[in-house]
Order: C-alpha cells, then structure tokens, then sequence
C-alpha cells in the first residue's frame, strides 16, 4: 500500500477546514489535527497558513465545475452561460457550506496579501471565461452590447457570490434560482 503524503493530507484537511470554517478561525493545528499529522509536520511542506491557503485558493479556483463548457464552439454562448450558472447551482444547491472564494474575500485584509494576490488570479481567471462568452455572444447579437463584456463578466461573478452566501443564509437554492431568472432576462438582447 503506497505511504499517504504528509503534504497532501495537510493540502486536503486545510481545504475542508478552510471551506467548512474560513482562515482565521482555523489554526495550523486545527489543520494537523484534521490531517492527522504532526503538527511540526505543517512546516516541512508550508512556509505559513497564509501561504498554504493561497495555494488552496488557487486550487480550488480551477473549479467546482466543469468549466470548460463556457469555451464549447459547438454551444450557442447565451447557452454555454446557462450551462455553466445550471452546473454551479446544482453544486451550490447541494453546498451548505458556500464558496472557499467568497469566505476568503470575506476575511482577507491587509495581514493576507498572499491570499489577495490568489483571489485577484481566481477572480481574474473566472472573469476572463466569462467575458470571452459573453463578448463572443454580443458580437452574435444575442447578448446586450451597451456594457462591456468585462463589466457584465465582473458583475455575474459578483453577484454570484452573494447568491451563494444568501443561499447558505437561508440553507434554500431559491436566490440561485432567482440569480438565473434575473440576471438571463437582464443580459440577453
């Protein structure tokens, strides 16, 4: 049986900890203690929680989701959008424990640029997908064209996120609902 890597365990137990509980309220010794390893062990493979949670966020950026439907040429973009807002939902519907980049953005302060850092690439990332859907359906005439495919791309994520906060509030999909309801009938042309 292969030998578990310490590095790993710490990686996944920090992940959950962080998701289930946000950064400042973990320790490095909630984490090795989750991980069941040492917790001398945490700084042979991390230089600081900070930096740990960075990578984290990194990580968990590339997705919940399939993401690469927002990119699919065979799809209409307005389809690829509703695709992708129906992959979350049916994620986040499930999710009681709401997105790792809104909890972080939640915390993150001048004490955390690391995590900032990360979450400006996430957030960049993800507007980046976004934007290319929608200008690529602008440019159909499916999509409005008086704002920028960046600005729409920047408010979907946005508001996306309170919806997942609302949604863990009130532990009910109905603001993931009524997110998909609002924001397809405001966007398309």
């Amino acid at each position: 049986m292969p030998r578990r890597s310490a590095r790993n365990a710490i990686f996944e137990a920090a992940m959950q900890q962080f998701i289930e509980r946000g950064f400042s309220a973990c320790s490095v010794e909630d984490i090795t203690k989750a991980a069941h390893v040492p917790k001398g062990s945490f700084y042979n493979h991390f230089k600081s929680k900070q930096s740990l949670a960075a990578e984290i966020v990194t990580a968990y950026g590339k997705g919940t989701t399939d993401r690469s439907v927002l990119t699919n040429a065979a799809l209409a973009p307005i389809t690829r959008l509703k695709k992708h807002f129906a992959a979350l939902n049916a994620y986040f519907s499930s999710c009681t424990d709401g997105c790792l980049v809104g909890k972080f953005m939640a915390e993150i302060s001048v004490d955390t640029p690391q995590i900032r850092e990360s979450l400006r690439r996430v957030l960049s990332i993800w507007g980046a997908q976004l934007a290319s859907a929608i200008a690529e359906g602008q440019r159909q005439g499916s999509i409005r064209k008086d704002l920028p495919a960046a600005d729409l791309a920047a408010f979907l994520i946005d508001s996306y996120e309170g919806t997942i906060l609302r949604t863990r509030l009130e532990k009910s999909p109905r603001a993931l609902k009524s997110f998909v309801k609002v924001v397809f009938s405001s966007i398309i042309a």
